[in-house]
């Protein structure tokens, strides 16, 4: 757990994008769940939070618009959405045939598709740290939450 003015206490996606699926809106919602309960958030060169961060896409690019815990803006980044897009097409990929699976498939077939997706999403992590690194120091288990985020906004983008 970070510490409490290195962190998260809200985080809003773009609503203008619409909703998606049932599946997709549930990984939605446990990924932000799981975010505000637990993470380690540090916009660098700022003030200590915690913060707000509102997730949007403009055009090609990842939007993250964060604000104090007063709602004051604090500082704007914006990601190319370019390096994503293959780790988020194949990781959209799984987890459509891990929903299947889950509905069907034996267990050591469902078991044998989380362990890819998890590969696949632990590889989006670590991308999503590195195109981070120098504006917003994260865990590792709070990219992993953001990560998500960004494919749900593409999913639903």
């Amino acid at each position: 757990m970070a510490q409490d003015g290195h962190r998260l206490i809200d985080v809003v996606l773009d609503d203008s994008i619409g909703r998606s699926t049932p599946d997709v809106e549930h990984e939605r919602a446990v990924a932000i769940f799981d975010l505000v309960e637990e993470n380690s958030f540090e916009p660098l060169g700022h003030p200590a939070g915690p913060y707000r961060l509102n997730l949007s896409l403009a055009d090609t690019r990842l939007v993250f618009a964060i604000a104090s815990g007063a709602g004051e803006p604090v500082a704007t980044h914006i990601l190319s959405l370019a390096p994503f897009r293959r780790i988020v097409k194949d990781y959209s990929m799984i987890c459509e045939s891990y929903y299947e699976a889950i509905r069907s498939a034996t267990p050591s077939r469902i078991e044998a598709i989380d362990m890819g997706r998890r590969g696949i999403h632990n590889e989006g992590s670590q991308i999503l740290m590195e195109r981070l690194a120098g504006k917003i120091r994260v865990d590792f288990d709070t990219a992993r939450r953001l990560f998500t985020l960004i494919c749900v906004l593409h999913w639903r983008g």
